[in-house]
């Protein structure tokens, strides 16, 4: 346990997301009024849900992110250029996407580059996220991922999706903040439902939580304190 954060202050790291393909309208009203409870930092959802979130949050400081090439990220570049135009229409404020894997393996830096500069031409401004799915990288390739991430005007770089075998570990969140520098964003994501997990992330360089136990996460922090 870290006694340096609040329950408040740890809430503020939270991305309070909710993925699952089988979300309901009352599955993302219970996300948003949580965040809403707790001060989360944003909720993450599915594009589908962008605009319904932005009524559920009218009038809050609570940012919304939502997904695009998720999660596979194997999809045409111009797909998740219109994922992201429509997300931002439609009042998402953050965009975490998922850069395409295999051509990063086979040094096809063009191809990436050109997929998240576009991206965040289509964002407008808004925070993007880029996501680099660790756990099918070498460390190398994770490396040039967060180069290229920098390279292309996103502000995060983010572990995983959460849909793959492995999520967010330490020892990627320091290589991953190593690389970028101490200015730039770094989300971990994936896997991390308890407090003490949350801190050894924030203390390995990352500035921001994503989960989809964010209520856990705090309520055992404030029993603890």
């Amino acid at each position: 346990m870290n006694p340096a954060l609040t329950p408040k202050q740890l809430a503020a790291y939270i991305d309070h997301t909710l993925l699952r393909a089988d979300a309901t309208a009352e599955d993302i009203e219970r996300l948003c009024a949580e965040a809403r409870e707790y001060s989360f930092f944003a909720v993450c959802i599915n594009s589908s849900w962008v605009r319904y979130a932005c009524h559920l949050l009218e009038g809050s400081s609570i940012k919304i992110a939502t997904v695009a090439g998720f999660p596979l990220g194997a999809m045409s570049c111009d797909a998740k250029r219109v994922e992201t135009e429509i997300a931002v229409n439609d009042g998402a404020q953050e965009i975490d996407v998922v850069l395409n894997i295999g051509r990063l393996k086979q040094h096809d830096k063009p191809y990436v580059l050109r997929e998240l500069c576009e991206v965040v031409k289509a964002a407008d401004k808004r925070t993007v996220k880029v996501i680099l799915e660790t756990c099918l990288l070498t460390n190398e390739e994770k490396i040039r991922g967060c180069r290229l991430a920098v390279e292309s005007g996103a502000k995060f770089v983010k572990t995983s999706t959460g849909f793959n075998f492995g999520g967010a570990i330490v020892g990627d969140v320091a290589l991953m903040r190593e690389t970028v520098g101490s200015q730039f964003g770094v989300k971990a994501a994936g896997g991390i439902r308890n407090a003490t997990t949350a801190f050894a992330m924030i203390e390995a360089g990352a500035t921001r939580i994503g989960t989809s136990a964010g209520v856990a996460i705090v309520r055992e922090l404030a029993r603890a304190c």
